[in-house]
This record gives C-alpha cells, sequence and structure tokens, in this order.
C-alpha cells in the first residue's frame, strides 16, 4: 500500500431483510439478527474487516435509526479493535448504494486524503475464511491502487437466479490461479434458472457480491464521468455533513438527502465503467453468502440424522428435512417435511422450504394492514435500553423498562394516556414536572396524562421496572418530546 495511503473498511448497513421475518424486523433489521453462535452479521463484518492488515478508522453508513443498536453491537466486541475511531455517517432515510458509497468517498478524501483506499463491504454478509477474505482484499487494493475499480466475485458453487453475475474477461496480470484478476466484461441482472446454468457452466461467470475496493479519487472521478447527477447532489450533502461539530457521528440533512438520486453504485457507475473497461475482479477463493432466506440460516446449523437442523428446545417425530427455531417454548413437530418453522414471542413463521422466498410478502401483507409486527418485536431496542410489551388489552398496555446505567428517556408527555411505574430492582430517578425523585425496588409511581416527566438510571446497575399505561390510545406515536440526549427533539 502507498505510504499514508490507509485502507477504511466502510460498512453500509440498511435494508429491511423481509425474507428473515420474523427474526428480522424493519426496526432491527438482519444485519442485527443473532445467528445460531449468537453473534450477530454486523458484528462479524465489523470483525472481519478491522483485522484486515493496514485496515484503520472503519466508518459505518447506515440509518439514523440504527446508530445506537450500531453502538451497542460494535461495544459488545471483543477486542475492541480500534473502534474508537470508529465514525458514522447517518441517513435520514435510505437512498440506496451509490449516495452512500459517494459519501463515504468524500469522507475518506477530506479525512484521510484522495489516495485512501475504500473497502466497501455489506453488513449482513457471511464469510468465515479470514485468511482467504484477507488475501482477496490484498490482491484488490493492489489493483485499486492502479486506479482500478474493483469489486470481488464469487465462484458460483451452484445456478443460483437470486444473485447477479459478473461476466469475466482476460487476466490483468500473471496473478496465480488461485486468486486471479481479471477485467469486467458485463454485469447481468438475476438470470432465469436456464441461464443461472449455462453461466456455471461456462466458467467465466461470477457471483456479483456487491463488495468493492477503489481509491477515494478513482470512485469520485467515477461519480464525475458516469454518475455526475448522483456527485452534484451529494457535494452539498457533504458540505452541510462535514460542517457539524462531531465528525464521529455526522448526521445528514433530511431536506438535502431527498433532492439525491435513489440508485445503486452498480447501475451508477460500475456498469458504465465496464464498458469502457476500468473495472476489474478479483475472484475470491473464501466462502460466501449474503443470509438472504430461511434457507440460508438453516445451512448455518449441522443436520440430525433426518436432515432436520434448528436452535432452541425441539421434539422432532417423524419429521424430515425442517428448521425450527425456537426460543421461549419447546416447539414440536410431527408427520411432517421440508417445512421452515420460525417462533418468536409474538409470531410465528410456517413456510415450505420451495416458498422461502415468499417470505417477503408475509411482510407487505402486515404492512398493508397496518401490524406493528412486520416493523417491532416483543422486545424494542432503544438507545436508553429497551422494553418488552408482556401483554395489553383494549385500555391498557404492562410493559418490562430496563434503562441502562446511567441513560435516561427523554423529557416528554402523552396526550391520551397515563403511567404507574413500579420498580422491580435498581433505582429510578423520576421527573414529573417540576419535582425531582428517587424511587428504589418495591416503590411506584403515577404519571398523570397530560404530565411532563422523564425517568433516568442514575446508577452504576441496570434499571429494571414495571409499567402500566391506562388510556383510550397508547400508540407510541402518543410522544411529545421536550429534551433528549440520544437526538431526538429536532434543534
Amino acid at each position: 500500500m502507498m505510504p499514508n495511503a490507509p485502507l477504511i473498511p466502510v460498512i453500509l448497513s440498511g435494508g429491511a431483510g423481509t425474507r428473515l421475518w420474523p427474526l428480522s424486523r424493519e426496526s432491527a433489521p438482519k444485519p442485527f439478527m443473532p445467528l445460531p453462535d449468537g453473534e450477530t452479521l454486523l458484528g462479524k463484518t465489523a470483525t472481519r474487516a478491522l483485522a484486515l492488515p493496514g485496515a484503520k478508522a472503519l466508518l459505518t453508513v447506515t440509518n439514523r435509526d440504527y446508530y445506537f443498536h450500531t453502538k451497542d453491537v460494535y461495544a459488545g466486541l471483543s477486542p475492541s479493535m480500534l473502534l474508537a475511531d470508529a465514525a458514522y455517517l447517518l441517513e435520514p432515510f435510505g437512498r440506496n448504494t451509490a449516495p452512500a458509497v459517494a459519501l463515504a468517498a468524500l469522507y475518506a478524501q477530506a479525512q484521510h486524503g484522495a489516495d485512501a483506499v475504500l473497502l466497501i463491504l455489506a453488513a449482513d454478509h457471511l464469510i468465515r475464511d479470514q485468511e482467504g477474505f484477507a488475501q482477496a482484499v490484498t490482491r484488490a487494493v493492489g489493483t485499486a491502487q492502479s486506479g482500478s475499480l474493483v469489486t470481488f466475485g464469487i465462484t458460483p458453487t451452484r445456478a443460483e437466479t437470486g444473485f447477479g453475475y459478473i461476466e469475466c474477461g482476460d487476466p490483468l496480470d500473471d496473478a496465480p490461479a488461485a486468486l486471479p484478476v481479471v477485467r469486467a466484461r458485463r454485469f447481468v441482472e438475476k438470470p432465469s434458472a436456464a441461464l443461472a446454468l449455462e453461466y456455471v457452466a461456462a466458467g467465466n461467470y461470477v457471483w456479483n457480491s456487491g463488495m468493492f475496493c477503489f481509491t477515494a479519487r478513482a470512485i469520485l472521478d467515477a461519480f464525475a464521468r458516469y454518475a455526475p447527477a448522483v456527485l452534484e447532489a451529494v457535494r452539498p450533502v457533504w458540505s452541510a455533513t462535514a460542517a457539524k461539530a462531531d465528525s464521529r457521528m455526522l448526521e445528514i440533512d433530511t431536506a438535502l438527502f431527498a433532492a439525491v438520486p435513489d440508485i445503486s453504485v452498480d447501475y451508477a457507475v460500475m456498469e458504465n465503467a465496464t464498458a469502457d473497461g476500468a473495472v476489474a475482479v478479483v475472484r475470491g477463493a473464501f466462502d460466501w453468502s449474503d443470509v438472504g432466506s430461511w434457507q440460508a440460516i438453516s445451512d448455518l446449523t449441522e443436520p440430525d440424522h433426518a436432515g432436520n437442523r434448528g436452535r432452541g428446545e425441539r421434539v422432532s417425530i417423524a419429521t424430515t428435512g425442517t428448521y425450527v427455531h425456537a426460543e421461549d417454548r419447546v416447539v414440536a413437530t410431527v408427520g411432517i417435511e421440508n417445512l421452515v418453522i420460525i417462533d418468536t414471542a409474538d409470531a410465528v413463521l410456517v413456510a415450505h422450504r420451495d416458498h422461502l422466498q415468499r417470505v417477503k410478502e408475509v411482510v407487505g401483507e402486515l404492512k398493508a394492514r397496518g401490524h406493528e409486527a412486520y416493523k417491532l418485536h416483543k422486545t424494542v431496542a432503544r438507545p436508553w435500553g429497551a422494553y418488552t410489551v408482556l401483554q395489553d388489552g383494549p385500555g391498557f398496555k404492562i410493559k418490562r423498562i430496563e434503562v441502562k446505567p446511567g441513560a435516561a428517556l427523554s423529557l416528554q408527555l402523552h396526550h391520551r394516556r397515563s403511567e404507574h411505574w413500579v420498580v422491580v430492582c435498581g433505582v429510578a430517578e423520576v421527573t414529573r414536572d417540576d419535582k425531582v425523585f428517587r424511587i428504589t425496588a418495591n416503590e411506584s409511581t403515577y404519571i398523570p396524562v397530560e404530565t411532563r416527566h422523564r425517568l433516568a438510571n442514575p446508577e452504576s446497575a441496570p434499571l429494571v421496572m414495571i409499567e402500566v399505561q391506562c388510556g383510550d390510545y397508547l400508540g407510541e406515536d402518543d410522544i411529545v418530546r421536550f429534551e433528549d440526549k440520544y437526538g431526538r427533539v429536532p434543534a
């Protein structure tokens, strides 16, 4: 790598992961979903990126609503692996990958210089061969420093119709056959089954992994040439973002971002640059999965003698080829085959393996009905901790609330509900109108309708309490915030 030209891993973290409902929800999508080993895809991606030689200054481009969840995932990594230098670009809403990559390049150029090498990674890919991945990145970095735009191609292991493909051309150099770098000839959309079979048989097609490597200078020049409208719209966004005081947590202006085209970097830049011979492909020899369906999750666990897999407490009688995810209770199956059963606290999915791609239609139906199960789990993470809905019915809702040490909810009021708080363990500091007082385990307080209030945990141990809400409307949107340490009140 060139002197003073760092490798900047950029993690793009967003997307709903609708095919992995009900574990993946809009408020906690696929990158945050625990895998069978208990880790998350986001955590694995960050660990993998920061283990690379020369990697520094991890940059995560994500939704504003996922910022605190992302920080919690990173805080749980061991060791901390340079995450003290982690920076965040926070989008108010999704605009696909081209604006995200352009903003990341402008950030890297401003912070590290135009020769900084960006490694663009998706937060929801699974790669277990760290050594093979590192070798591919080393090859990609060397190629990127010559001015090429580099993508990573995965040798197909099957005729997959759910991935895009890249047709590979001639080698760029005399690289070893095990890890060649070749010229990209063209990008191909997700093919039919017949075409996918042809691509696998041809041997010069690879899966488009959606991972890229280039210098900040090269990708910005490519945007200027192939997608000037994107770059022209992104520059004022970056100017307004860069002017903010906190250079580690950069919130993107909503109005400016709304004017940015919604387009992928593949369409905006890579396909056009391929026609000019500017795109190189590193044919990675490592394993790779986008974990895009319950079939992919099932493949992460070992089967029993009947081909059954799963997680949690399960009983299988006359059952074959079935995957069961059990959380809080025993799931028993009798006389079935080739099903996927996902049991969570508030939703159950039962699907045949041949129809797993249609799980996203369930999410669409729930959204059309206005049902919160498409968006929220029964336990909902918040910047200050989490809450779990224990029971609700006409006129009431009961929650278990856990507040992190030193954390506080916003100063707020509700127009249509009152709240009763009972402390289970820890110490609660309560603000109620002009009064501030503390209550401890087995003590309670009452928050009337239209009363300004705040709950805080002043201690070093978690605060757990039970909240009983009463009123004619108990939706989460009945909150008027006045102050908030997590930036949820507009300036």
